[in-house]
Order: structure tokens, then sequence, then C-alpha cells
């Protein structure tokens, strides 16, 4: 009898083992779910934000060739006006001589 009894007791504390991890199973599955949607959702803000800046910097790259373009366009509008300053200047000389 008492070998049964102790057969009995080693079979609930098995199952009752059992079931326990079986609870802790599911809750860790249930973590591992929550952080992997967590994860999913930074992955894609991140990305979000990734084509934001690779946005702005396609912005500043075509702002930068207009910067560009107005610098060649007033370095020939000064030479324009050095040339012609320079061309009035030399007719003053010659007057004046």
């Amino acid at each position: 009898m008492t070998n049964l009894l102790k057969s009995n007791v080693l079979i609930i504390m098995a199952l009752g083992i059992f079931t326990s991890c079986g609870d802790m199973t599911s809750k860790i599955e249930e973590k591992i779910n929550e952080l992997s949607n967590k994860t999913e959702k930074l992955d894609s803000l991140v990305n979000k934000e990734l084509d934001k800046v690779i946005a702005l910097d396609s912005l500043i790259d075509k702002e930068g060739e207009k910067v560009k373009e107005l610098d060649s366009l007033i370095h020939r509008s000064s030479s324009k006006l050095d040339s012609i300053t320079n061309e009035k200047m030399n007719y003053l000389k010659k007057i004046n001589n």
C-alpha cells in the first residue's frame, strides 16, 4: 500500500510539474510574441524615419546644386561687371591723358 501511495504521490507531483511547465511555456511564448510585435513596430518606425532622412538628404543635394548654380551666375556677373568697369576706367584714363 505504501508503494502504491508513493507511486500515486510521484505521479501527482509529476503531473503538477508538467502542468506548471506548460503554463510557463505558454507565458514565455506570449512574452516572446509581444516582444516580436514590439520589434516589428520599432523596425517599421526606424524604416520610416530612415526614409525621411534619405528624402532630406536628397533635398539637401538638390538645394546644394542650386546654390552652386547661383554661385556660378554671381561669379559670371561679377566678372562681366569687372570687365565693364575696367573698360570704363581705361577709357577715362585715356581721356585724362
